[in-house]
C-alpha cells in the first residue's frame, strides 16, 4: 500500500499528465485477475539451452564476449568456463530456444479444458518462423490474447524477441512489448501478481505452487537439467513434458488467483502428444 502511494505521489510531482497512466496501470493490476475472462489468456513456457554444448567449442572471440558478459556476475571462486554450463542457457545472446509450449482455456461439451502443445526442434529458427505462424492462426480468430505465464515479462517473451531479431525474424506487433505503454501491455505475470508492487520479491514457480496447494507435477526434471537433456540425451520430447507441466502449473496457479477450482487431469489436454 505504501509502495503504491509513493509511487501515486511521485507521478503527480514529477509529470501529473502520467496520472492518469498510472492510475490505470497501477489499479489495473488489483482487478485484472477478476475481470480477464479465461479463454483470453494464452499461457506460455519456453525451455532455452546454451548454443554450443562446452565453453572450449566457442570461437576466441565469443570467449572473449563471454568472459566481458559475465565479468560482474562471476563467483569468486568459479572458471569462465565452470560459469557456462550454469549460466549460458538463459542468456539470449549465447543460448538457443529449443521448446515452446502454450496454452489456452477451451469450453469441451461445456466443460473447461487447457489444451497444450509443444513446439520444440533443434533448428531455432525453423521453431521461432513455427510460433509466429501460430501466433498468427490465434491472433486471427482472438485478437483480445493476454500472454501468461511465470516471469514472462523479465525472461521468456524478452528472450523470444531478442533470438527473433537475431535470427532475422520479424517480431509480431502484439509481442513487441517495448513498443507499448505498461498499462497496454497485454501479459499477465504470475511473479509480478505475487510481488503487490515489491519488486525485490521473486518467487520461483515451484514455491508459489506449492504455497497456494497447486498440484506440481515436477517428477522428472528440473531447469538446471534441461541442458544436459538437451546434449546428451538429445530429447526434446522429454523438454517438451518438462516445459508443458509448467504451462499447466501456471494455469493452475492463475485459477487459485480468481478463486475458481483447479484443473483436474482430465480436463488437461495435450495436442499431438504421442
Amino acid at each position: 500500500m505504501w509502495v503504491l502511494l509513493f509511487d501515486l505521489i511521485r507521478a503527480l510531482y514529477l509529470k501529473p499528465a502520467s496520472f492518469a497512466g498510472f492510475f490505470v496501470h497501477s489499479f489495473a493490476k488489483i482487478i485484472l485477475m477478476n475481470q480477464i475472462a479465461l479463454e483470453n489468456l494464452f499461457f506460455i513456457d519456453i525451455e532455452t539451452v546454451s548454443e554450443k554444448e562446452h565453453f572450449h567449442l566457442l570461437e576466441d572471440e565469443w570467449k572473449d564476449l563471454w568472459i566481458e558478459k559475465i565479468s560482474r556476475s562471476l563467483p569468486s571462486d568459479t572458471t569462465p568456463e565452470d560459469f557456462y554450463p550454469m549460466r549460458a542457457a538463459i542468456l539470449a545472446e549465447f543460448a538457443k530456444v529449443a521448446c515452446i509450449s502454450f496454452g489456452y482455456f477451451h469450453k469441451h461439451d461445456g466443460e473447461t479444458q487447457l489444451r497444450i502443445k509443444s513446439l520444440c526442434s533443434d533448428d531455432e529458427a525453423a521453431l521461432l518462423k513455427d510460433f509466429v505462424l501460430t501466433l498468427d492462426r490465434l491472433h486471427q480468430k482472438n485478437q483480445r490474447w493476454i500472454f501468461s505465464g511465470h516471469n514472462i515479462k523479465e525472461f521468456d517473451v524478452p528472450f523470444l524477441c531478442r533470438r527473433m531479431i537475431i535470427n532475422n525474424i520479424p517480431i509480431p506487433s502484439y509481442l513487441d512489448f517495448q513498443t507499448m505503454k505498461p498499462w497496454d501491455t497485454p501479459v499477465l505475470d504470475t511473479l509480478h501478481m505475487w510481488r503487490f508492487g515489491d519488486y525485490k520479491h521473486y518467487t520461483s514457480l515451484k514455491l508459489l505452487a506449492k504455497v497456494l496447494g497447486v498440484p506440481s507435477p515436477k517428477d522428472d526434471i528440473d531447469g538446471s537439467q534441461v541442458g544436459d537433456v538437451y546434449w546428451k540425451e538429445k530429447d526434446l520430447e522429454r523438454i517438451s513434458i518438462y516445459c508443458e507441466k509448467d504451462v499447466a502449473t501456471v494455469a493452475n496457479v492463475v485459477l487459485r488467483f480468481k478463486g475458481l477450482p483447479l484443473l483436474n487431469e482430465e480436463q488437461i489436454v495435450f495436442v499431438d502428444r504421442n
